[in-house]
């Protein structure tokens, strides 16, 4: 998504690739952040990894901080809005001059390695975001991982206060793994000596034990929140409402997995509570503030419609638990050719009445025809988008008065959806 954004400040970062060149250790970042100084060895972070929820998570965790009084940055990833959404202190993106200053910095850095070509466009916004928030103050930072855990680039910090692990389910195999237990080997990469580590409930049992194990070799304290202290009393768009143990919650974020995400962010803060002197108070309003685009979205009541990024089954489960019993229901899909999308429309499919697949939100968008005809072929009922993308939400919404309707399948379709709705 880097590469259409015509912003200056964004000139060097788009002229590296995407991905960058493979990397089997972290000892080119590792050179490029000694060449920038370290700012990262100055940070407290709270580290997250995971295939699904991370997002949630880090914005769940965020929001927490900056009520209890700490200047928090935040790094995610992909952006969603604009590119300086993925870099944030107190829910303020980074600004575009300062971007454009540090990346100067980064570039003396990477123009005096040998590796300066085999640079990524997350590695180099990786640079400037931490060069920021070390220049800014930072009382803590919340990092989410990039893809993987043990190979990603953030995982070149040292000794963070705490790491998280989200759900894990099958997701860029060809990269990771082809079984759960492989790709939550690489997760539990970010398990550190000595640091305590969360886990988030409802794993399956494979992930439970590769990470327990993991965090036994690193003499890490683990903790899995208790589903059995759980209680939800409300799921509704407007969010949900639950008690854990002896104190009542609530998320702005729809969904069971968002409550799930939530149990993660409670023990967590219960483990830095001293350290960071968090109170019950800023816990509580801080899960209950959090709101993230493209998690289960609300953008609309009348009809109702959802948009939503995820695109792996794990997450196409997520999202059918919010949408059973609701129909009719029309949707657009866009799913990008490198995930798992039969699986995924599998999932998909019974919940949906009708699809319009769309293509050109990027560059490895699945072609719109092929993925229509890919899900006639699984049995749902699909037409490649014959307009514009506006004027099929419009279309969507018209279909839409009675029962719901659903914009899915990607992060980067999320982002050219909310490049309309702003317009």
């Amino acid at each position: 998504m880097f590469e259409y954004s015509n912003e200056p400040a964004l000139e060097y970062v788009n002229s590296f690739s995407h991905s960058g060149s493979p990397v089997r250790d972290l000892s080119r970042i590792k050179k490029l952040m000694k060449a920038v100084g370290d700012p990262q060895d100055r940070l407290r972070f709270v580290h997250i990894a995971g295939t699904n929820g991370k997002g949630s998570v880090a914005s769940m965790f965020a929001e927490v901080f900056r009520r209890a009084g700490l200047k928090t940055g935040l790094f995610t990833s992909p952006f969603i809005i604009e590119y300086a959404d993925r870099i944030r202190v107190n829910g303020e993106n980074i600004p575009y001059e300062t971007i454009a200053e540090l990346s100067q910095k980064v570039k003396a850095a990477v123009d005096s390695m040998e590796e300066k070509e085999q640079f990524s466009q997350f590695e180099v916004t990786q640079a400037i975001a931490f060069l920021y928030f070390e220049l800014v103050g930072c009382d803590i930072v919340v990092l989410e991982t990039g893809l993987g855990g043990l190979l990603d680039c953030t995982n070149v910090i040292r000794t963070p206060m705490l790491t998280v692990i989200t759900s894990v389910d099958l997701d860029h195999t060809a990269i990771l793994g082809d079984t759960v237990e492989k790709i939550a080997a690489q997760k539990a990469g970010i398990i550190k000596e000595g640091v305590p580590c969360i886990l988030s409930a409802e794993n399956c049992a494979d992930t439970v034990r590769v990470v327990s194990d993991k965090a036994n070799e690193m003499g890490s304290q683990l903790t899995i929140p208790e589903i059995n202290a759980l209680d939800i009393h409300l799921m509704s768009p407007e969010g949900s409402r639950f008690r854990y143990r002896d104190k009542e919650y609530s998320t702005s974020m729809w969904g069971r997995h968002q409550v799930i995400n939530a149990l993660s962010v409670i023990e967590g803060c219960g483990v830095l509570k001293e350290e960071l002197k968090l109170e019950d108070k800023a816990v509580i309003e801080g899960i209950a503030a959090a709101k993230l685009c493209g998690r289960t979205e609300v953008i609309s009541r009348a009809p109702l419609t959802i948009l939503d990024g995820g695109h792996n089954p794990d997450g196409i489960r997520a999202l059918t638990a919010v949408i059973s019993g609701r129909r009719p229901c029309h949707a657009i899909i866009g799913m990008c050719m490198d995930k798992n999308i039969s699986e995924a429309l599998r999932t998909l499919i019974p919940y949906v009445d009708s699809f319009v697949a769309v293509d050109g939100f990027s560059d490895r968008a699945e072609n719109a025809q092929e993925l229509a005809e890919l899900i006639n072929s699984l049995g749902g009922c699909a037409r490649a988008a014959r307009e514009s993308l506006a004027q099929e939400i419009a279309e969507l919404e018209r279909r839409s008065t009675e029962g719901l309707a659903l914009i899915c399948g990607s992060l980067y379709l999320v982002s050219a959806v909310h490049e309309i709705i702003d317009e």
